[in-house]
């Protein structure tokens, strides 16, 4: 009978783990959220999707940006006084361009200093988010993407492309490259007011032009060097707390770490070696 109890105690305690090690997680990222906003003097929210799937009954979970993403960030910038900074920290592959449009719109009319802080990648939707901030705090590896629309599973530059191609297009074919026009001047003329913030009207349409139409695939990385080139307000380098915040949104579990490192001991600092007079010489 006792070793019946034990079985239930254990089993009790297997199901709560998982639980209780998500909520400690929960309340260790609250507290160092609140620690570096408290520390940057800013509103400090996080868009965190991890590209890795997930097992759920078999079928894969991929987190991409959303209508609720969209609504719960922008209850925080709503929450935001005006003049208090915004520091919006994005790691994303993207997602739906309504829903990063709603964001960027948000944090491009908020009455004070907006910083778009990518530790990784901000890919597409999220290169969207971070060309409504004053300033993009990039780590030196760090990436945005091009903005030019999807239409499923194509560019909808390409569909326009093989339409304009194809001797004798089908319907459904002239329908795709429609929207897929419609969507590519939707998309750019959205980025130019944009960047109109951060340069002159004209140069802002050209660099529109560049990300949303098409001039890279959808997944090329633009790296910082490429993005100062274009003109946009870029800084290399951000707030080394941001990496330990980053620590707190770990892959989810049922996968095998794929890397791992023992960190390198510090080493103290080598003594010159003193010279030892030869034999039979003296010193002084």
């Amino acid at each position: 009978m006792e070793l019946l109890n034990l079985f239930w105690i254990f089993l009790i305690i297997a199901s709560l783990q998982p639980v209780i090690q998500q909520r400690l997680l929960e309340l260790s990222r609250q507290r160092t959220l609140a620690r570096l906003a408290s520390e940057r003097g800013s509103t400090v929210i996080t868009l965190i999707h991890r590209q890795e799937t997930m097992s759920f009954l078999g079928f894969p979970v991929v987190r991409y940006i959303d209508i609720d993403d969209a609504q719960s960030v922008l209850g925080a910038i709503r929450a935001t006084p005006p003049g208090r900074p915004i520091d919006i920290i994005l790691h994303t592959p993207g997602g739906m361009v309504l829903a990063a449009s709603q964001i960027a719109n948000a944090l491009a009319e908020h009455d004070g200093p907006v910083r778009a802080i990518v530790p990784h990648y901000a890919m597409s939707g999220g290169t969207l988010i971070a060309l409504a901030a004053d300033e993009i705090n990039l780590d030196p590896h760090a990436a945005l993407g091009p903005v030019d629309p999807q239409l499923g599973e194509y560019p909808a530059a390409s569909i326009v492309a093989a339409a304009e191609q194809a001797r004798d297009p089908d319907d459904r074919t002239l329908i795709l490259a429609d929207m897929s026009r419609k969507a590519l001047r939707q998309v750019e003329r959205f980025v130019g007011r944009l960047l109109e913030h951060h340069m002159d009207p004209a140069r802002a349409r050209e660099v529109a032009r560049v990300l949303s139409s098409g001039t890279w695939t959808h997944d090329y990385p633009l790296e910082p060097d490429e993005l100062i080139s274009l003109g946009l307000p870029v800084k290399v380098g951000i707030d080394p707390a941001v990496y330990t915040l980053m620590k707190l949104y770990p892959q989810p579990r049922g996968r095998r770490e794929s890397v791992e490192y023992v960190p390198s001991p510090i080493q103290p600092p080598r003594q010159p070696r003193r010279s030892v007079p030869a034999r039979g010489s003296r010193e002084g």
